[in-house]
């Protein structure tokens, strides 16, 4: 039954072609338009870094010209004479020829600061301050008064500073103080439209701003305004040597700036100011001039994609309608049609025919995915009788060790033996049987593990040839209790390779006891065996024996959980059935393999165990220590059960 009230798939195809084309066309132009400006942020930020390294690099020869005019004046014969006349004429003379740089020279009496000659008007220095340059010549930056900060902003950008000499006589003795008002920056900077040009700005360590196209802030702390944090990290940015550039907000006006920066070494003497700040700003306005252009070119270009996109997908929509609707007709019409009626085909586009071949298809699927799902439900049916037929088998295991360990333990504690020995030999039927239920328990816990994907092994590098010995250790008694001979490798060099110790053991303890169960006369044979080849090295260890074996077609059930050869609670061989399943997930964990292998009944078992090698010269030092994240078991409190690998148990 068709809507009346849905819309047409040409209508949607068009519909949504347009809200989904024209966003992303809207984006990609304002992520064009956001790289372009970066760029030409980036592009600006990179001149105005050069710009500040430039007035960086003019502020200290500017200042080392000074200082080397200051020097040279300092050591003439005329000052180092003291005739008043002469020096106040040739102070007078040397004025009239000062460069642009120098406002004003001074000539000073260290003793009582009275001015001896000079145009500047006005005593320069602190006299006491020359006790800490000594011979050196002395800088200090001139600072605006509180009067001179309140005048209107269109003073001339300059940084001003006093350099003052000690002027000595022929005997060494000082006579006067020669000093030097010059200004760096002499002329306000304009920004005008289009052309990048920067204000210099000048800060001290100390956080003093020296120079600042805003004249009241001349002489204050960047502390003590708003971009102050801002000023801050990029006094500390420059000191440090970091390149990182940041966007300043100056007050005046709320204006934008961009600044670079540099640090220069102080040409002052003083303990505390180390560094000078030298920035270059311009205002984010300047910068990007030439964003305006890129804005009318993308909205005509938004216009034109915009009326490209609805006449394409007007034309795409007719194109893929048509086959849909046939298509449509078809699989409405499907029930009516027989068998054999073909599909429509034959379209103009490829994938159209690829659908009309997968629809003709997808019955004979849905048909084998009937019959495999008729398969898994069967496969699922026997799985959960198996388990099922498991818990009936392991309650059995569990119900006879619990009632000898009862019965031993009640006919103690009534007192029913004869005698002392008697009493023991219960006891140690109790401890022996509650040793084997304690191994029961442990191997079921361990497949729920397993399943629940929680089992882990702690990785790290061993010798294999001293777990084999231990094991050979443990299991010889038992061994030798059922008359059985027992053939050992003679082991002399180390084995080296990454496992876990413990899990190691369990799984040869296994194996090894597995081939004494099920072998009533003959021997066991363990044997070991190194391959190495270009890309990895193997070790493989080998226990057979000459049990009672297992028939082919049996030994394909031995790695399923809950899958035993004979599952019946009468059979010969007690055990779980358990322990191949744990042993070779044991031996995956540690990167190995374990396989089995058997001729068939009564012609013996052959269990392969193989670790991949350690490839180091001292493969102890050079390895290292995995850890599982999953769920630690505690192996030294877990006695180890002897699984059952062979014959009629597994």
């Amino acid at each position: 039954m068709v809507n009346l009230s849905q819309s047409s798939f040409r209508r949607i195809l068009v519909s949504k072609i347009l809200l989904l084309s024209v966003p992303v066309l809207l984006i990609g132009e304002f992520v064009g338009y956001k790289k372009a400006r970066s760029s030409l942020i980036e592009g600006a930020r990179n001149n105005l870094t050069e710009s500040a390294i430039l007035k960086g690099e003019n502020i200290v020869d500017t200042i080392d010209g000074i200082k080397s005019s200051l020097l040279i004046t300092s050591q003439t014969t005329v000052l180092q004479s003291g005739k008043p006349k002469l020096v106040e004429q040739f102070v007078n003379q040397l004025a009239q020829q000062l460069p642009r740089q120098i406002k004003c020279i001074q000539l000073t009496n260290p003793d009582n600061g009275n001015i001896i000659a000079g145009t500047c008007g006005k005593q320069l220095t602190n006299l006491n301050e020359f006790s800490f340059f000594q011979s050196k010549v002395h800088i200090q930056p001139v600072l605006p008064t509180k009067s001179k900060t309140n005048d209107l902003d269109n003073q001339p950008l300059k940084l001003e500073l006093i350099l003052s000499s000690p002027v000595y006589d022929t005997q060494g003795k000082l006579r006067y103080t020669l000093s030097m008002q010059s200004q760096i920056f002499h002329k306000k900077i304009k920004n005008n439209p289009g052309l990048l040009t920067s204000s210099p700005v000048v800060i001290a360590e100390n956080g003093t701003i020296l120079a600042h196209p805003i004249f009241q802030r001349v002489g204050t702390n960047i502390a003590e305004h708003a971009d102050g944090e801002k000023l801050q990290k990029i006094l500390n940015n420059a000191i440090s040597g970091n390149e990182e550039t940041l966007d300043l907000y100056l007050e005046k006006q709320g204006e934008q700036l961009l600044a670079g920066y540099t640090a220069i070494s102080t040409p002052i003497q003083d303990r505390e100011q180390k560094k000078w700040v030298i920035l270059s700003v311009t205002s984010l306005d300047n910068a990007l001039y030439g964003l305006r252009e890129i804005r009318l070119i993308l909205v005509i270009l938004t216009i034109s994609l915009i009326s490209a996109i609805l006449l394409a997908s007007l034309y795409v929509a007719r194109c893929l309608g048509d086959p849909v609707e046939k298509l449509r007709d078809y699989a409405l019409n499907l029930h009516s049609y027989q068998t054999s009626t073909p599909v429509p085909h034959n379209f103009k586009i490829r994938e159209f025919n690829q659908l009309a071949q997968a629809l003709s298809q997808m019955i004979e699927r849905l048909k084998t995915c009937a019959e495999q799902l008729e398969i898994a439900w069967k496969d699922a049916k026997t799985a959960n009788q198996s388990k099922s037929h498991f818990l009936a088998t392991t309650s059995h295991e569990l119900r006879n060790p619990l009632n000898i360990i009862i019965n031993s333990i009640r006919l103690v504690r009534d007192d029913l033996c004869d005698d002392r020995e008697e009493e023991k030999e219960f006891l140690k039927r109790a401890d022996e049987t509650a040793i084997h239920l304690l191994g029961i328990i442990n191997d079921i816990l361990d497949i729920s593990r397993i399943e629940a994907g929680k089992f882990s092994v702690v990785i790290k590098p061993i010798d294999l040839r001293q777990v084999i010995n231990d094991v050979i250790t443990l299991q010889s008694l038992n061994i030798q209790e059922k008359g059985l001979q027992l053939n050992i490798p003679n082991l002399k060099e180390q084995i080296p390779v990454n496992a876990d110790t413990v899990k190691l053991k369990q799984v040869l303890i296994n194996v090894i006891g597995n081939a004494t169960k099920f072998t009533e006369v003959g021997s066991i044979t363990i044997t070991t065996e190194i391959q190495r080849d270009r890309d990895k090295s193997f070790v493989t260890v080998a226990i057979k024996d000459t049990g009672i074996g297992i028939d082919a077609e049996q030994q394909k059930k031995l790695f399923h959980p809950f899958v035993m050869v004979d599952g019946s609670t009468t059979r010969k061989y007690k055990g779980t059935g358990l322990g191949l399943v744990i042993s070779r997930k044991l031996i995956e964990l540690m990167g190995g393999t374990i396989t089995l292998e058997s001729p068939g009944l009564n012609k013996g078992t052959t269990v392969k165990i193989t670790l991949p090698l350690i490839d180091s010269e001292d493969p102890f030092t050079a390895s290292t220590t995995i850890d599982s994240v999953d769920d630690k078991v505690n192996d030294n409190s877990k006695l180890l059960p002897q699984a059952t690998f062979g014959g009629n148990s597994n």
